[in-house]
């Protein structure tokens, strides 16, 4: 018999019991003795390590609740209220990179958020609000959650204690180590409410597709959002929080395409200044076929992500066409077959040369051909294309807005194990809720381990490659 590790297993087990036991004694065995009293904040610190929890003894309905939370590197801890004291809603304390892990703020398999605005090792801010059937969450002061728990919530067997009522309030330990101080609660009236509900009305869960990915805890990012046609940072936040769909917001750098565009390093770094603080993932898109070399990799580096795509291509006479514009594609006695060689021709070179995260609007053919879709899109020409992917690790988009790829190659390139992103590649602020989306992940099988997140990052190990290279009127030259 191994003592040894009998009495490792016995210490580790005793150490737990008694941070248990000192915590709770600590507070007269409740977590209200931590609450602020006569405006004075308690500075003693709450640690949470996994088997920790610290409950209330008085039962809150309406409350703002705000606090401090620090957490270790891969520390996670769970804020639970209208709880029994084991279950009820649960508000996410873990920050670290973004790795489709669930981050802090998030209302648990409610509205899952997938970037932090806070940092490891560092204090920040926590605020939860309930005002009827309202959720508000703010990080550091910046509202992250507003949920309105609409008459028949969908709440899955695992998630059915979900629900607003009124209960506890518990402090547990996931894993890893998180530090709580300076709890301040403040109990509101009976029919407290939110003004937001008014202007964010609860969404219809028994018809919503959404809820019902967030309760799988499935990754639920639009990564392609435009600040255009009179969208706004301000409204692209209500517009998240209402829907439950973290936005990555992405301007265009680069030429030729629509709305706001980035002109050189200095924009870039400007633009990034204007959403920072906003709870956003960050992308950027590679606009035209110019910007490999008009911006640096230091400068696109501090987004999260970079993407491009092939909707423009320099045609087989040597001209930027972007093939989404009628007018622009000019076939000049070539057949369709032969302009679409072209595509994919191009399409590969793009993805070979341009350090990209992503391939957005893929497969894009323009309108005239598009009815033959899958007479253009052969086999063959499909897997020119993933090999190149699956060789420089190159994510697929799922486009919402032009439904493609189609399911066949999303299929082909699940079976490859390419990753993939949704995308809507909006151009006004009425835009869809990944419909097309969540139509591939039943039909092609995709899960959680399918979907693409930042840290799967290799561009910045792939050297930018100025294949193209164009004279003063705009024409490539070799």
């Amino acid at each position: 018999m191994n003592f040894t590790n009998i009495f490792g297993r016995l210490t580790r087990g005793a150490v737990a019991v008694v941070a248990m036991v000192c915590l709770a004694s600590c507070a007269g065995n409740r977590l209200d003795g931590y609450f602020a009293k006569n405006g004075q904040v308690d500075e003693r610190e709450i640690s949470l390590t996994e088997g920790v929890s610290l409950a209330t003894g008085a039962e809150y309905e309406n409350f703002i609740l705000k606090g401090q939370a620090l957490t270790a590197e891969n520390g996670e801890a769970a804020l639970l209220f209208h709880s029994d004291g084991v279950g009820g809603y649960e508000i996410t304390l873990r920050n670290g990179a973004q790795d489709g892990s669930i981050k802090t703020g998030s209302l648990r398999s409610v509205r899952n958020l997938y970037r932090s605005l806070a940092e490891d090792g560092e204090w920040f801010d926590f605020e939860v609000a309930v005002r009827g059937k309202n959720i508000a969450v703010k990080i550091n002061g910046v509202d992250v959650v507003c949920y309105t728990e609409p008459e028949n919530p969908y709440r899955e067997a695992a998630h059915a204690a979900k629900l607003i009522g009124k209960g506890k309030v518990v402090l547990k330990g996931v894993k890893g180590d998180v530090k709580v101080r300076h709890l301040a609660m403040e109990t509101l009236a009976a029919d407290a409410r939110n003004e937001s509900e008014l202007v964010m009305p609860a969404i219809d869960e028994q018809t919503d597709h959404i809820i019902r990915f967030q309760q799988k805890d499935f990754p639920v990012i639009d990564w392609h959002v435009h600040l255009k046609g009179g969208l706004t940072k301000e409204q692209a936040h209500a517009m998240s929080m209402n829907y439950g769909i973290n936005y990555g917001v992405a301007p265009n750098a680069g030429e030729g395409g629509v709305g706001r565009m980035l002109a050189d390093d200095a924009e870039v770094r400007a633009y990034y200044e204007e959403v920072k603080n906003h709870p956003f993932l960050f992308g950027v898109q590679g606009e035209g076929r110019k910007w490999t070399q008009t911006f640096s990799q230091e400068a696109l580096g501090i987004f999260d992500y970079l993407f491009t795509d092939a909707m423009t291509i320099i045609d087989h006479k040597k001209r930027n066409a972007r093939i989404y514009r009628a007018e622009e594609v000019i076939r000049d006695g070539v057949t369709m077959d032969q302009y679409m060689e072209q595509i994919v021709d191009q399409t590969v070179k793009i993805l070979t040369n341009e350090p990209a995260d992503i391939f957005a609007n893929a497969t894009y053919i323009p309108d005239d051909m598009n009815p033959d879709y899958a007479k253009y899109w052969t086999a063959e020409r499909v897997d020119r294309v993933l090999d190149v992917m699956e060789k420089h690790n190159i994510a697929l988009e799922i486009s919402a807005r032009y439904k493609i790829p189609s399911l066949e190659v999303i299929k082909e390139a699940k079976k490859r194990g390419l990753k993939f992103t949704f995308g809507t590649n909006n151009v006004d602020a009425d835009f869809g809720r990944l419909e097309y989306c969540f139509e591939a992940v039943e039909k092609c099988g995709l899960t959680v381990e399918d979907m693409w997140f930042p840290t799967m990052s290799v561009r910045r190990e792939r050297p930018v490659v100025i294949y193209n290279h164009f004279d003063a009127s705009g024409k490539r030259v070799k």
